[in-house]
């Protein structure tokens, strides 16, 4: 039988492994967050994705978590979400996508800009999370961690 001595020094810390979502983008290695937001204080669901990721797949897959709609409601989506893969699933979901055309479209559709206009609630929860440091610099090096600081985050919005 052979004796191994550990050594109490050697492993002193866990090794932190797990997902990242961090990825390069213009701006350097980011992690983007994608959100569904009922309004200016509620986030619905949300998920990170590496800075280089597409929103409009990421986007999908948060529509798809929520599932279909119990009365029609509108969704307002960022120009990124406007193509049609993403309205089509919207609307088969039972929303009403509310989403400017790319100006370079040969068909572009119509859209209430009045309620368009409502999109900036999402965009003011989004600076709401960016006031929490540890939020913006993106402190934690885990997902799990980062997501964990992002809903105490919105707890905290939510309370206020």
């Amino acid at each position: 039988s052979t004796i191994v001595k550990v050594h109490p020094d050697r492993n002193r810390g866990l090794k932190k492994t797990g997902p990242q979502s961090i990825g390069k983008s213009r701006g350097g290695w980011t992690t983007k967050l994608d959100m569904v937001a009922a309004n200016a204080e509620c986030a619905l669901n949300f998920s990170l994705t590496p800075g280089n990721a597409g929103d409009a797949p990421e986007g999908r897959r948060l529509l798809v978590q929520l599932g279909p709609m119990p009365a029609p409601c509108s969704l307002l989506m960022d120009g990124a979400y406007e193509g049609n893969e993403t309205t089509r699933l919207g609307r088969e979901l039972g929303f009403t996508p509310v989403v400017p055309p790319n100006p370079n479209r040969l068909k572009p559709w119509e859209y209430d800009k009045e309620l368009y206009k409502r999109r900036n609630e999402v965009e003011r929860l989004f600076r709401r999370l960016k006031g929490f440091r540890r939020v913006f610099t993106r402190f934690d090096k885990l997902d799990v961690m980062f997501l964990a600081f992002v809903v105490f985050a919105l707890i905290v919005i939510a309370l206020k």
